[in-house]
């Protein structure tokens, strides 16, 4: 990947930087730090063969100031400000109380999706957005393992919208319920119900953190980007069992950026309806990153949250287009990983930071004990593991207010729930190559084995009540978060070795940085069809990167296209 060059330039206070992008990307120069309301303190976008000058603020006083590309967010560098000292940016004032989405937990469930105004910023107008149900994230749906749910949407969206169809991530079901890209799509005025058995080879599936989004060929970036995510819980009694923090102690929290206006309305950061734009314009791949400049929580700017001195357990789902996020406490205390967004795991984790990219869900409990009447931020830091993969803003995300006395016991137990026991071939039945492919004048386009999605055909097929280890393997050279749709999977090995700890009990989303492998494996149980498996930087996803696996009855003869 292109980088700065130098990486680190020193500029009088007022004064201006020149940028010369000599690179076939457009790339941008964006502060780490942010002012009160998330904005950076300074952005510039410079497109390819182009010189463009940055007039720093004159309130910028002289210090060291961290810049990265939004759109290549691997790429970094320092400003040195010389002159009069200033004050330092100041952190989010958090005037916020938490909003938790409602619940929604019967089996037979109505949600419109619809535009509403909905409150994100502190102060100033409210924004406009796409939302199920009024809300944004949409209301948490919640039922018990085993339990059929039935839920259906209905649009209300103008039909300028185009149809739409909502994926359950994370959910085992049949393809036609399975939020198919180019079918069964919602019309305007039209509405689609979806069955979720919760049941896997005629078992109950275990607990889970999913969500639900829309999943739209070619704008399921704009979509989401305006508002069509919420959060779905699977829940077990078995689980209860555990003594795990619940009730008003285990809370749910969607992480997510946007980039407002003035009047704190969504930027619209999409191409229009011409393909071209987005095979050949500034924002074609490999520019094709949407990166907010305002990280919500549950909807919201820095928001807090008042919780007791105990244990929480805090469901942490990266929501955003793009960005990752290395989670961390400001007081140094760690969390304790007890699962994923596929289930727990076999043994908790104690880890001090931890990396989320889209769609991946962290299930954690921090211990607010010994903290009464202090504040504690959760904050996203620089990505710190070394490896060459796109990196990590460093931002407060959100507080926890330490106050009062907590009334609940729970604990974490030294053993969880042991992975499911899966004979594995030792044979990579097949093999997924996710990288950038040049297509001349044409532009470029995200890939899987060099091919662009194509809803007409189908990539590989796996006989109903197999198991078969696959390779994820990134050929590129920024990262991917690789989802695969329908079964939940076991991780085999991470570049040939052992996975580590937290990667150790089931999952649906896996990181890829840049020549990294990843063997799964899972068994193909229930539903023949088809069904998907894309790059969730979502971006990535409407430029290409998506294809179609096919699960066939035993009967049907074994091929692939």
């Amino acid at each position: 990947m292109t980088g700065y060059s130098p990486s680190s330039v020193s500029v009088e206070q007022g004064g201006v930087l020149s940028v010369v992008n000599n690179d076939e990307m457009t790339h941008t120069v964006t502060s780490e730090a942010v002012g009160t309301l998330g904005d950076p303190l300074f952005y510039l976008v410079v497109p390819s063969h182009t010189t463009r000058t940055l007039t720093l603020p004159s309130t910028l006083g002289a210090g060291e100031y961290s810049f990265y590309c939004s759109l290549h967010p691997s790429m970094r560098g320092t400003l040195l400000v010389t002159g009069e000292p200033g004050a330092a940016p100041k952190p989010p004032r958090f005037e916020q109380a938490l909003r938790v989405p409602p619940v929604l937990s019967g089996s037979n469930i109505t949600i419109d999706i619809r535009k509403a105004s909905v409150k994100v910023m502190p102060h100033g107008p409210w924004t406009r957005m796409w939302t199920y149900g009024g809300t944004y994230p949409g209301p948490t749906i919640k039922r018990p393992t085993g339990a059929a749910t039935r839920v259906t949407f209905v649009n209300d969206l103008p039909t300028s919208a185009g149809g739409l169809t909502v994926h359950q991530h994370g959910g085992h079901h049949s393809s036609a319920d399975d939020g198919q890209p180019s079918r069964y799509l919602i019309r305007a005025g039209a509405r689609r119900t979806y069955t979720y058995p919760l049941v896997d080879a005629g078992r109950p599936e275990r607990a889970s953190f999913r969500f639900y989004h829309d999943h739209r060929m070619g704008v399921t970036a704009r979509n989401n980007w305006r508002g069509l995510q919420g959060m779905f819980l699977v829940t077990d009694p078995r689980e209860d069992r555990l003594r795990l923090p619940h009730g008003a102690y285990d809370v749910p929290l969607l992480v997510a950026d946007r980039s407002l206006t003035t009047r704190n309305q969504l930027t619209d950061p999409f191409p229009g309806p011409d393909m071209r734009d987005w095979m050949t314009g500034p924002h074609a791949p490999p520019n094709d990153a949407t990166v907010g400049t305002k990280i919500l929580v549950n909807g919201q700017f820095a928001p807090y949250l008042r919780v007791k001195p105990g244990r929480y357990r805090l469901r942490i789902l990266n929501a955003s287009l793009s960005s990752a996020y290395d989670f961390a406490l400001s007081d140094g205390r760690p969390f304790v990983q007890v699962g994923t967004g596929s289930g727990l795991l076999p043994h908790p984790v104690v880890r001090q930071d931890i990396l989320l990219g889209p769609a991946q869900r962290a299930d954690v409990v921090v211990d607010f004990r010994g903290r009464r009447d202090q504040n504690v931020i959760l904050d996203t830091v620089p990505r710190s593991d070394g490896v060459a993969g796109t990196g990590t803003r460093s931002a407060a995300v959100m507080q926890f207010r330490v106050r009062g006395h907590a009334h609940q016991r729970s604990h974490v137990p030294d053993r969880l729930r042991p992975a499911p026991r899966l004979p594995v071939p030792g044979k990579v039945a097949m093999t997924w190559t996710f990288d950038l492919t040049d297509h001349g004048d044409h532009g470029s386009f995200w890939s899987i084995n060099g091919k662009k999605f194509d809803p007409q055909r189908v990539d590989h097929r796996v006989t109903l009540g197999s198991i078969e280890r696959w390779r994820l393997r990134n050929a590129s050279d920024v990262t991917h978060y690789i989802h695969l749709h329908e079964e939940q999977w076991l991780t085999v090995s991470r570049d040939g070795r052992r996975p580590p700890p937290w990667e150790r009990g089931l999952e649906d989303t896996w990181r890829l940085d840049p020549g990294e492998y990843v063997d799964v494996a899972a068994r193909f149980t229930d539903y023949p069809g088809v069904f998907m498996l894309h790059c969730h930087m979502l971006d990535h996803e409407d430029h290409g990167m998506m294809a179609q696996f096919e699960v066939v009855t035993p009967t049907r003869a074994y091929r692939s296209d």
